[in-house]
């Protein structure tokens, strides 16, 4: 969806902050939440794409102030009072006050019908909507003109993937972009590299 997790290309927020060979976990919580998303990936439970809209679907402030860890237990939590595995009052009362879960879902979507299949070297325009529900579709290349220089092999659209929409598995497209067509103003002399769903694609 498009939200305020789609950060990428965006400038405001000051520089990436990391550590040299920094744990995985910072504290025994986090283990069990990674733990414990795995395990209903697993069984199938939810899949990858809605756990990632899950996610996306957090209220922005929460996003923002949200460690990596405190996400994922939204979106597991999010998703098991959704399929009516656990509900709100018992993660309330395990909290001792309100449990914060990721806002409504919008619908998804199926495979564009109007999808052209490209070779090594075409040159291609990203789809320039706005989706209200799960895509894999960065802001920063939305209407960018780019060249195919790789595909990888069919996957799950994640625009119906991730909201239980029937839809044909699609190849995705490595798309080379030239950062100065990305943004004028603001790049040096370089290429980007893009995967891109099959749908998100049309000839240049």
């Amino acid at each position: 969806m498009d939200g305020m997790h789609d950060l990428g290309g965006k400038q405001g927020f000051g520089p990436v902050q990391y550590t040299t060979n920094a744990p995985t976990f910072h504290a025994p919580w986090e283990q069990r939440v990674n733990a414990m998303y795995s395990l209903a990936v697993k069984h199938g439970v939810f899949n990858m794409d809605e756990y990632r809209h899950a996610i996306e679907r957090m209220e922005p402030r929460h996003y923002l102030s949200a460690s990596y860890y405190e996400r994922t237990l939204t979106s597991l939590a999010t998703l098991c009072v959704e399929k009516k595995l656990v509900p709100v009052a018992e993660l309330e009362r395990h909290a001792e006050g309100r449990f914060p879960l990721a806002l409504p879902s919008a619908p998804g979507r199926g495979n564009s019908i109007n999808r052209v299949a490209f070779a090594v070297g075409d040159r291609v325009r990203v789809s320039a909507a706005l989706v209200a529900g799960h895509v894999r579709m960065p802001a920063y290349v939305r209407g960018k003109t780019g060249l195919v220089v790789g595909q990888s092999p069919a996957y799950p659209y994640p625009d119906a993937h991730g909201h239980g929409v029937a839809a044909d598995k699609e190849v995705t497209y490595d798309v080379r972009f030239d950062a100065m067509d990305l943004w004028p103003d603001a790049a040096d002399p370089a290429f980007v590299h893009v995967g891109l769903f099959h749908s998100y694609l049309e000839p240049a």
